[in-house]
């Protein structure tokens, strides 16, 4: 299924965030680096599951996203000023068969499979969201973690697991592996601040099963006091009354969209959304109001990752190094922004489409 978010475009200024966008609808006129519709999705999983049936393998998607055309390939064709696509459109899967990760190079307009390659090097594929959530449903029937939930007279309809990468630490050999850690959610929103410590739960994504598990003792689970941040919940002085603002704009937007194209002031670029990156920003450029011509300032821009140590060396946190691009995706991660919460309420939406949930 192809999850659908959304992104935001002010009048008085363009804003973005991680939570970007696509068209929803194929456009009669297709950019070269226009990311891939639903329905260039959903061909790429049935080329592949053609290739390997699921009736007699194991097959995950992890990616599927376009497949970059050359920048020199790019340049020349934006000279000529095209109002059709003249370039090959291709897409780049990466998926799991059988436990051996495949990178897949297809060809869109032929919908035929380019290369197949089996990546045998280091690192493993973008946690996909369907593994995650068999993960943490694992713990809640497990017997040991039962018992260590029993121990602690806490109630297991109220505990919540959320999944943990576990980092690398020198093994010259690793499977795929997470932590997964589980919290109280009785009494509060906000699951982080009240952790079930002391337990070591480690799930093997390729079996889908608990592989190892540690009751290193009880440790108490902090209290739910203070921790209402819900605007709703709030008292005064902090809430829940607030003044709304009101916009007019009698001549309509500052902007123009055109499919992926935005021109705003003396702006013009190009959006684009990845399952990896999020929103990807290309071919920028500004008029020069003293050259009197514009001026590309940038290419292609994206956040490439986000590194985040935790470094506490105890059993709880020491592991925690996550890669949040590249071990859970920012296209992953995004969520809808809501009208006069996180943007005003003339708000213009796009769609987003990540193909992974």
């Amino acid at each position: 299924m192809v999850s659908t978010m959304n992104l935001v475009l002010f009048s008085a200024l363009l804003l973005f965030s991680l939570q970007t966008v696509v068209s929803v609808t194929p456009l009669p006129f297709q950019h070269p680096l226009d990311p891939l519709t639903k329905e260039e999705i959903t061909l790429v999983q049935t080329i592949v599951q053609r290739k390997y049936p699921t009736f007699n393998n194991t097959l995950s998607f992890h990616y599927i996203g376009l497949d970059d055309p050359h920048k020199d390939t790019i340049l020349k064709w934006e000279s000529t000023k095209p109002t059709i696509t003249t370039l090959p459109r291709k897409a780049f899967a990466i998926a799991i068969v059988n436990t051996q990760t495949h990178e897949i190079l297809i060809d869109l307009q032929t919908k035929t499979i380019l290369s197949d390659n089996i990546h045998n090097g280091n690192g493993f594929p973008t946690l996909s969201v369907d593994e995650q959530g068999v993960a943490i449903e694992l713990p809640l029937k497990y017997g040991p973690f039962k018992e260590s939930v029993n121990k602690r007279g806490l109630n297991l309809s109220e505990v919540v697991c959320s999944t943990f990468t576990l980092g690398w630490f020198g093994e010259t050999q690793s499977s795929r592996t997470v932590r997964v850690e589980c919290f109280m959610k009785e009494s509060t929103p906000n699951i982080y601040v009240r952790p079930i410590s002391g337990l070591t739960i480690v799930v093997d994504l390729d079996l889908l099963k608990i592989v190892e598990y540690h009751d290193g003792g009880i440790i108490p689970v902090p209290a739910a006091d203070n921790t209402e941040y819900r605007l709703s919940q709030q008292k005064p002085p902090f809430g829940p009354k607030h003044y709304g603002l009101a916009t007019h704009q009698p001549e309509g937007p500052g902007f123009q969209i055109s499919g992926h194209s935005v021109s705003w002031a003396n702006w013009k670029f190009h959006i684009g959304f990845d399952p990896r990156a999020g929103l990807v920003i290309s071919l920028a450029s500004i008029y020069d109001l003293e050259k009197h011509k514009s001026r590309r300032v940038l290419y292609k821009g994206y956040i490439s990752e986000l590194f985040v140590p935790y470094q506490d060396p105890t059993d709880d946190f020491f592991y925690k190094t996550f890669f949040d691009a590249g071990e859970f995706g920012f296209g992953l991660s995004t969520v809808s922004l809501v009208p006069n919460r996180d943007c005003p309420s003339n708000a213009q939406f796009l769609a987003a489409k990540d193909g992974m949930t």
